[in-house]
């Protein structure tokens, strides 16, 4: 997923900003909390103000990623 999301970075990173928690760090706890992070990989899709449009649990492939990414932006 790793390779995906830094691909779709590449191409988007300019019009979305894309942030990566490290489920590891303690300092991410709240996030994943008010997120309701479940497992990895998890991804959100958030607005400007901070609400989630889109979640995916598991493997997501980059069609459908760069699909919702899209409409985020139009």
């Amino acid at each position: 997923m790793a390779t995906i999301l830094h691909g779709l970075e590449e191409v988007y990173g300019e019009q979305i900003r894309f942030f990566y928690l490290d489920v590891d760090d303690v300092d991410n706890r709240i996030f994943m909390q008010e997120l309701g992070y479940r497992f990895a990989p998890h991804i959100f899709l958030l607005d400007g103000q901070g609400n989630v449009l889109h979640e995916w649990l598991g493997f997501t492939p980059a069609e459908i990623l760069e699909a919702a990414i899209l409409s985020a932006i139009a």
